[in-house]
């Protein structure tokens, strides 16, 4: 009896000193305990304040750049078949395109022979399996997405546009953020993102919304030279732009520089999705600023195969539609390179942290936007704390004066029940929101229920004429199973709020369950615990208060 009460005082001490480490850590002084417990219980939105933000994913990018790697797959085996046409380009999109556009998108191939119908019909079918070939007339053909194949590209769009983002906020820092599809159909393709302490929403918008799509690029042989605008590139090239070409704008490098416009190619050699890292520095010359970046196994053999055959030309790299940078080849490049020229370290920081992140796979439009200020924080954690203080303090009274010194353990698990909720909360390094709260005062409720429960069992045992020790044990023991029924079901139901619920309704859950589990150890363990202690020096016969 005393071995057993000895180890049940250990478990319950360091699991009260693991506890408080996980609350106020190990402080030197009132500052840093202050710090502490600001770091480790980290609030929500609704309690400390910042951005939230619903995002509409332009899925329609997604079909686009599926629909040119398309083409360029089917241009690339088109050669080696000897298989030509006049033009191959992306067809469906009006200007400015919508998400309604991407069930339009569609590849629109011209001029094929009718000779070679036969050996295109079977190199569609092999290049572009997930595509359905449509004959437009004897040399035309257009190529478009099976049902099937574009719902789950626009699906991928969406997720792949839910990791990018969190890449990118928990690359930059934000703690406790939530990025999530917005509503349950998700046909509108809108995700929603809470950012807690981040009250400029305009730059949260353009730290998590850049598309950040990466392309390098050749430059036309011809016209390697900038032009001054676009009419003049026009002008120059006889009013058509060469077939698979288009004039970008290049960034202007300082303050009123003059506009300066390339020719390159539409298909780049690499993409940001080739990028395996990237990181910024310090340039050849001083106040220059450039992102080395590294690239994947695959896309390393590309840019190797292609700069081995252009050497001396000259390359283009495009960041969201504008020309960062524009290099001479001077000898085969194969796995790495340098994105030279850029204006800042803060440009150079930020593109290192968009390739290492990852690029959107579609652009990211604002649907809507909203600031919650720290004053509704304020406010919302004051009413909180004393709405959970009133509770608190009235179930103390209540179970003093109606179970007497007995009260005083219901009283002492209580407490530690709080605290092993605040440390599990500060362990799983999760926010706590109001919808928290409530689960914290909701889970002070049950606590009290199952003290109730036992110390009504044991009433029941001594009124029988039991001894005090063998009241306590069965009363413990026949309150065991109702405890865990009551608990289980409880769980059960929190687990499907975690399932279809949005995120507050997700907080309340995720608290009230991780307080349902504490309860379970404080309620019977360290209650009988301390039932044991105290009737450990007195003899049976000896009266209980409770």
């Amino acid at each position: 009896m005393q071995k057993n009460l000895k180890t049940r005082l250990v478990i319950i001490v360091v699991t009260i000193l693991l506890c408080v480490i996980g609350i106020i850590g190990i402080p030197t002084s009132k500052a840093d305990l202050v710090a502490n417990v600001k770091n480790h219980i980290r609030l929500g939105l609704d309690l400390k304040g910042g951005s939230h933000l619903v995002m509409e994913v332009q899925v329609e990018d997604a079909i686009k750049g599926d629909a040119l790697q398309t083409i360029e797959r089917l241009q690339q085996a088109a050669v080696k078949q000897g298989i030509v046409w006049n033009s191959a380009e992306v067809a469906g999109l009006s200007e400015p395109p919508t998400v309604d556009d991407a069930d339009k998108v569609n590849i629109l191939i011209k001029g094929i022979n009718p000779n070679k119908a036969s050996d295109f019909r079977s190199l569609a079918s092999t290049e572009a399996p997930t595509y359905i070939l449509y004959s437009l007339n004897a040399t035309d053909y257009s190529l478009k997405l099976t049902p099937s194949d574009l719902n789950e590209l626009k699906k991928q769009a969406v997720q792949g546009a839910i990791d990018t983002i969190s890449n990118r906020i928990n690359d930059m820092g934000v703690a406790e953020t939530s990025v999530q599809q917005y509503g349950q159909s998700g046909a509108d393709y809108q995700i929603l993102i809470e950012l807690p302490g981040i009250d400029d929403s305009a730059h949260a918008k353009e730290l998590i919304g850049t598309t950040a799509v990466l392309q390098i690029t050749g430059v036309d042989k011809q016209h390697d030279t900038p032009f001054s605008s676009r009419d003049d590139a026009l002008a120059k090239l006889g009013g058509i732009l060469p077939l698979n070409e288009m004039l970008v704008k290049a960034k202007p490098r300082v303050r009123g520089q003059a506009d300066e416009w390339y020719l390159v190619n539409k298909i780049p050699v690499i993409t940001g999705r080739d990028m395996r890292s990237a990181r910024a520095g310090q340039g050849d010359t001083p106040r220059t600023w450039q992102t080395s970046f590294t690239l994947s196994q695959d896309g390393g053999r590309k840019f190797a195969r292609f700069t081995g055959d252009h050497v001396g030309d000259k390359l283009a790299v495009i960041l969201d539609n504008d020309i960062v940078s524009v290099a001479t080849i001077n000898e085969r490049i194969e796995d790495s390179g340098r994105i030279m020229g850029l204006g800042s370290q803060e440009e150079a920081s930020d593109l290192s942290h968009y390739l290492r992140s990852g690029s959107l796979p579609a652009r990211v439009t604002t649907a809507f936007e909203n600031t919650v200020g720290p004053s509704l924080g304020a406010d919302s954690i004051h009413q909180g704390i004393v709405a959970g203080v009133a509770g608190l303090l009235a179930v103390i009274v209540v179970m003093l004066v109606y179970y007497k010194r007995s009260g005083v353990n219901a009283v002492l698990a209580l407490f530690l029940n709080t605290v092993i909720l605040l440390a599990a909360i500060a362990y799983l390094h999760a926010a706590l929101t109001l919808p928290g709260i409530a689960g914290v005062i909701l889970t002070i409720g049950m606590a009290v229920d199952s003290n109730v429960l036992i110390f009504e069992r044991i009433r029941e045992e001594l009124r029988t004429g039991k001894g005090t020790f063998a009241a306590v044990d069965t009363g413990f023991n026949k309150a065991w199973w109702t405890i865990v029924d009551t608990h289980v079901t409880t769980v059960v139901s929190c687990a499907f709020l975690f399932l279809f619920g949005e995120g507050p309704v997700r907080g309340f859950a995720v608290t009230l369950t991780i307080g349902l589990i504490a309860n379970v150890f404080t309620a019977v363990f360290v209650s009988r615990t301390i039932f044991n202690w105290e009737l450990s020096g007195r003899r049976g016969t000896e009266p209980l208060s409770i």
